[in-house]
């Protein structure tokens, strides 16, 4: 049984009142369909099992949700608080817009207070720091913020096992596991992918760019995507993302029509995630968990049971440096040379 969140790589407390799935202190689950979450208290993240033991598992959860009194409930979704602590969220057959405004405004909602209650912080200490003279705040600036920004700026920020296909010297690359810093994530790009259906990531740092395709693109997107959404959204922004999706009819169509810009809401420089409009990046985000989602539940549950494993190996390495020596080998690895005028070069064929 996993035990590890599978976006922020962060151990998922454990419950003593589920006992076929005594994982996760928030589970959600859909009787109808069979599906059951574990909610990240850390990310807000939902984690799809792909226990075979489920079935009985949402057995239990709905037999306590009926029983818990303290619990409140719309026409199709409903929450119940367990005595122990433990919280349950009952899905019946919301619209799709409704669920998905539902699911993922909390998670953009928390990220926006927090961002907000830093901009407060760092007001109120700059307010407080107003009567002393300026060289002796730049001087504490410095010494209290400066070596956090370093090291903020040089921590691996995501951590992505990449790897096993064809590399620019023709054999096939083995797998690794890539780490990206804050520069990385405010410099990705998503772009189609020539010959082949989806699109292709990449990665500049400076002089050199690292590029990824396939379901290297697919994890190094849902990995680093909500690294740059890290400032959330109001509810507001949130059902604008939804509407996106919809426009579209579907979260791989809509992931196409922003790859190849086909969306009437873009804006800015091709392909830059950051550029986007923020109801476009929540969109993104989300489009990118359903579809790991939809390939799960369409028979491909390898890819939940992979994800699971590679999260708590991940989670088991230790940063014995902020950056890792084998650093350039990677982007030397997989990285392309630039053309003149900054174009690309496409990647060779898998």
């Amino acid at each position: 049984m996993y035990t590890t969140c599978i976006f922020c790589k962060k151990p998922l407390p454990s419950n003593e009142v589920v006992e076929e799935f005594p994982v996760g202190r928030r589970l959600a689950f859909d009787p109808a369909k069979g599906r059951l979450w574990v909610v990240c208290r850390r990310c807000r993240r939902w984690n799809l099992t792909p226990l075979e033991e489920r079935w009985e598992a949402i057995e239990t959860c709905e037999r306590i949700f009926r029983d818990t009194p303290m619990r409140a409930s719309t026409e199709n979704i409903g929450i119940a608080r367990h005595r122990e602590g433990l919280d349950l969220v009952r899905i019946g057959e919301p619209p799709r817009g409704e669920f998905a405004a539902w699911r993922y405004g909390t998670r953009f909602g928390i990220r926006r207070w927090r961002n907000l209650l830093g901009g407060i912080a760092g007001g109120v200490a700059g307010g407080m720091l107003g009567p002393i003279s300026v060289p002796i705040v730049g001087t504490l600036a410095f010494a209290l913020v400066g070596p956090y920004a370093a090291w903020d700026y040089l921590r691996p920020l995501a951590k992505v096992r990449v790897g096993g296909r064809a590399s620019a010297d023709g054999p096939v690359s083995p797998e690794s596991v890539a780490k990206f810093r804050r520069l990385d994530i405010r410099s990705i790009r998503m772009l189609p992918d020539a010959g082949a259906p989806g699109f292709r990531v990449e990665i500049d740092r400076g002089l050199r760019r690292a590029w990824f395709d396939g379901e290297d693109a697919r994890r190094v997107a849902t990995a680093i995507v909500p690294l740059v959404n890290r400032e959330g959204g109001a509810r507001s922004t949130v059902r604008r993302a939804v509407d996106a999706i919809e426009t579209s009819g579907h979260p791989t169509r809509f992931i196409a029509d922003v790859v190849n810009r086909k969306h009437s809401g873009l804006t800015g420089r091709t392909g830059y995630v950051r550029a986007m409009p923020t109801p476009l990046r929540l969109a993104v985000e989300m489009s990118l968990h359903e579809e790991q989602e939809r390939r799960a539940l369409e028979g491909e549950l390898w890819i939940l049971e992979q994800a699971w494993r590679e999260a708590e190996e991940i989670a088991a390495i230790a940063d014995k440096l902020l950056l890792p020596a084998h650093a350039d080998e990677f982007f030397e690895r997989h990285g392309r040379p630039e053309e003149d005028g900054g174009q690309t070069i496409p990647p060779p064929s898998p």
